[in-house]
């Protein structure tokens, strides 16, 4: 339906079909991270390659109108959502599955928004581990081992691992996914067409 001053339908709408995509992926991750913590390959996978080959579809390789990502936009989305938290996983600090899903919530929504999900991913993961260690009363506990460690570090010495037994942890694929979705509100509230949301990205 067309109104005499234009269309009644924003043209942003039309480009968001991935929005949907992306919070039944987070829905879903967020359910089997909280009940076994796992965020299993037949989620993100599947949600990988639908995200590239429906950007494909519908941009071309180079984006289109109705698709401004393209299948470079989303395999650029897939690297800068994947590799970072790869190399933690490597590193020994995340799962697998944490990578893997911000891999294809970056072939979905392109790398800003890939960007924008670990950013408030990793607030909220903080946020957490606050909460965590009020809770168990073990914040300058937890505190002097990190400084500790980053002491260490400074020095040129051989960090220990600052972890204990009674460390705070959190399930990190819930944070990433509370996040994502914080970054799904902000697109809604911003317009999908923007050219630029968080900081200016």
């Amino acid at each position: 339906m067309v109104l005499a001053d234009g269309p009644l339908v924003p043209a942003w709408l039309m480009d968001t079909w991935w929005l949907a995509l992306v919070g039944g992926v987070l829905l879903v991750a967020a359910v089997t991270d909280v009940r076994s913590g796992k965020i299993y390959n037949w989620l993100t996978y599947p949600a990988m390659v639908a995200g590239l080959a429906l950007h494909a579809l519908l941009g071309g390789l180079t984006g289109s109108e109705e698709s401004p990502l393209g299948l470079a936009g989303s395999m650029a989305g897939l690297l800068v959502g994947f590799v970072p938290l790869l190399i933690a996983f490597l590193a020994g600090g995340l799962g697998a599955g944490d990578a893997k899903l911000m891999g294809a919530v970056g072939a979905l929504g392109g790398w800003r928004f890939a960007l924008m999900a670990m950013l408030y991913g990793f607030i909220v993961a903080v946020v957490m581990a606050v909460i965590v260690m009020v809770r168990r009363r073990i914040v300058k506990r937890t505190l002097f081992r990190v400084g500790h460690t980053v002491m260490q570090a400074l020095l040129t010495k051989k960090p220990e691992d600052p972890a204990a037994p009674d460390s705070p942890t959190v399930p990190f694929g819930l944070a990433l996914c509370i996040g994502a979705a914080l970054a799904v509100i902000e697109v809604l509230v911003r317009g999908a067409g923007e050219t630029q949301w968080l900081l200016g990205l």
